[in-house]
């Protein structure tokens, strides 16, 4: 498989303080990395030691098999577009001279192609309203076409949906999509919105503490959020011992309550129950979320 970015045993030093610890992660050529973590897992810090905008206290990373160590890590990072943190945007300019700055920055010979960049994040009819004046979506869309100026085939968007409407989150959402699948553009998006990123993610990488928990596919995602019955009954003391001489894999939730990790035949598991006096009050299937999968990985906190 083709790796976009690899990291090997990365870490990052603030004083005493270790953003990073051996941070060790695999992005695929042409898939979309959700990068998922709490507040101050080292997500940020990730982004911004790949886009040189700080150096690794130990450890190495590539970008297009290229070492970051390397003269030409320079080259491989033209390829790359990003957003970290807020969008870099010139408040007094109107999306199109916005653009135009970029391209300056970025030393190319002319502003062909930057209409078009305008018509694919729909800010193609702002004409001269500044962007002051746009809306949050509009801002992060046209972030994004700022990072894409220069025709990059790898984007890295720090956070792109944090404090959207809905609508917004939407449009968002489809232009990561659209980007991917029409221009072949690879993304590293990290969110704390666990259930929109589980929309769009082909990958994900978890990490805590700066560490890398987990990596895995979506289908290898799928496969580990595994299906559940919840059940309610009058007393779960007997309902463990059925489920325990049954075989089955569940987890107590109260007194009444239980998640069963199997399928189950309720006139079955009913008749076993009569003989103790417990009864079934209500079943439920429920797929176990992103979001839960991540909670068993990492364990409580608010997510980031």
């Amino acid at each position: 498989m083709d790796y976009v970015l690899e990291t090997n045993n990365l870490t990052k030093n603030y004083g005493k303080f270790r953003a990073l610890q051996g941070l060790t992660m695999h992005i695929p050529q042409g898939s979309i990395y959700g990068f998922v973590g709490k507040n101050g897992a080292g997500k940020t810090t990730l982004i911004r030691l790949i886009c040189g905008l700080q150096t690794p206290t130990s450890g190495t990373y590539s970008l297009y098999g290229i070492d970051s160590k390397q003269k030409e890590i320079k080259k491989s990072r033209r390829r790359m577009g990003a957003v970290v943190e807020t969008p870099a945007i010139y408040m007094e300019m109107t999306a199109k001279e916005n653009l135009k700055q970029q391209s300056l920055i970025l030393g190319l010979p002319s502003y062909d192609g930057l209409d078009d960049l305008l018509k694919l994040v729909g800010l193609e009819n702002t004409g001269k309203k500044k962007a002051k004046n746009f809306s949050l979506g509009m801002r992060q869309r046209l972030g994004i076409a700022i990072a894409l100026v220069g025709d990059p085939d790898f984007l890295v968007l720090d956070e792109p949906i944090n404090g959207l409407d809905p609508q917004g989150i939407i449009e968002i959402r489809e232009l990561i999509l659209k980007l991917n699948r029409e221009q072949n553009i690879t993304v590293l998006i990290s969110s704390h919105i666990l259930d929109e990123l589980s929309r769009l993610a082909t990958h994900y990488g978890i990490i805590d503490g700066g560490c890398m928990v987990k990596e895995l596919s979506a289908g290898e995602l799928e496969a580990a959020c595994r299906k559940k019955v919840h059940i309610t009954v009058t007393n779960t003391t007997p309902l463990c011992t059925v489920l325990d001489e049954l075989g089955v894999e569940y987890k107590v939730a109260s007194q009444t309550e239980a998640d069963i990790f199997a399928k189950v035949n309720v006139s079955q598991l009913a008749q076993k129950l009569s003989p103790y006096g417990c009864e079934i009050l209500s079943m439920q299937e429920q797929d176990e979320s992103l979001e839960g999968y991540y909670m068993s990985l990492v364990g409580g906190g608010r997510n980031a």
